[in-house]
């Protein structure tokens, strides 16, 4: 067998930021086109709605293209045909060529909370009642449902899905009967039958298993630049024990080429021909649920970066804070800056700013105050209140 190829770590970094759209410019205007742009380049965008600063998925786009109108993000996923949601990486938005290739996943989805499957069986009268309700009336949420005669609308114990209603609307959702056709103002889920919202040519197109998770790899691999066999499989949640035997098909025919990077101690895999840049100048605070530092063990071994939300964390225990964002300057995670939007007062509050070891406070601060100052702007906040925590916080308070 031949020596697969070295590549430096600097390489690998560059080549990653680069496949995640960190390699050029932001845009003077944001359109639509933009966006849809980011969202089939990464392949997927993970949805989640904690609003301390901004729900995340806004966020990673905000990282790649600067301030856009939040509300051509809901056009360009639920106007214009493209875009649809469903289980891909966690519940995420994907492109509509994306849904026949999940279809193996939809087939074995397990339903959420854990043990509502007894509920489905026990009283399969409901499912029908409900699937017959948006029949007729057409694209609905879970409020437009009553829960069935003689039982508690909420579910004990469960705080995420909350409601019987919704939990079966999810269900349906999950094993492909139901798509969102859109979302409220209070981002609840609007469901409808799955052929009235999915496009026709990707309805009713099959992918035997093996080959939609070949594609999926191809479409990780394309979204990661670089990455190990558990990178990979982990974009659109796939068992390593799976994966590793389709890329090693791919690797076969052609698609993949294995490298080894300089410090990992998998090897890694690439596309053939991907090229690899010369710099990245990117300044951006990443969302936690961005997919360059969502695998943790990935950012670990790419940026030297030990990361994690600490928003389950009681508040003593915490180490750098509520809601920190990483704040990425060229090709290096450069410090960690605790955010959070006081939209009564008007401000962005920074309880805490750290540097890492690396990094060189006086370019670091520059660039963290303009980062800091057009995001304010973009969420509508004229005020930036920095605290006291964190090596960084006395510059960065007084450059604001």
């Amino acid at each position: 067998m031949p020596t697969p190829p070295d590549l430096s770590l600097d390489d690998a970094r560059r080549m990653a930021l680069a496949a995640q759209g960190f390699d050029r410019p932001r845009p003077r205007r944001v359109t639509g086109r933009h966006l849809a742009r980011v969202i089939q380049r990464l392949g997927l965008i993970q949805l989640d709605f904690v609003n301390v600063l901004v729900p995340a998925h806004y966020q990673v786009l905000f990282s790649r293209l600067g301030p856009y109108r939040r509300d051509l993000l809901h056009d360009t996923v639920y106007r214009r045909g493209m875009f649809t949601e469903q289980w891909a990486h966690e519940a995420s938005i994907v492109p509509m060529d994306t849904w026949p290739l999940l279809r193996h996943r939809r087939e074995t989805h397990r339903v959420r909370p854990w043990g509502f499957e007894r509920f489905l069986a026990e009283d399969p009268g409901y499912v029908r009642r409900v699937l017959a309700a948006v029949r007729r009336r057409g694209a609905l949420t879970a409020a437009d449902l009553p829960p069935p005669t003689g039982v508690a609308r909420r579910l004990q114990g469960d705080a995420w899905v909350g409601t019987v209603p919704r939990a079966t609307l999810e269900a349906l959702f999950g094993r492909g009967t139901l798509a969102v056709a859109d979302r409220r103002p209070n981002f609840a889920r609007v469901y409808d039958l799955a052929q009235r919202v999915i496009a026709p040519a990707q309805w009713g197109r099959r992918e035997d298993r093996e080959d939609a998770q070949r594609e999926l790899l191809r479409r990780a691999a394309r979204a990661q630049g670089v990455a190990t066999a558990t990178d990979l499989a982990d974009y659109f949640r796939m068992s390593p024990r799976e994966a590793r035997p389709r890329i090693a098909e791919l690797v076969e025919e052609g698609t993949f080429e294995e490298v080894r990077v300089a410090g990992w101690r998998e090897p890694a895999y690439l596309t053939v021909g991907r090229r690899t840049p010369r710099a990245v100048a990117a300044r951006a605070l990443l969302s936690p649920f961005d997919p360059v530092i969502w695998h943790r063990p990935r950012a670990e071994r790419l940026f030297s970066f030990d990361y994690r939300l600490e928003i389950y964390t009681p508040g003593q225990r915490r180490r750098w804070g509520y809601y920190v964002l990483p704040f990425l300057l060229g090709d290096r995670i450069v410090a960690r800056v605790d955010l959070k939007a006081d939209r009564t007062a008007g401000h962005l509050l920074v309880p805490a700013a750290y540097r890492e070891r690396h990094a060189d406070p006086g370019i670091i601060v520059p660039a963290l105050t303009a980062e800091l100052r057009t995001l304010a702007r973009w969420l509508g906040l004229p005020e930036i209140a920095v605290g006291r925590r964190g090596d960084l916080a006395r510059a960065l308070a007084a450059a604001l």
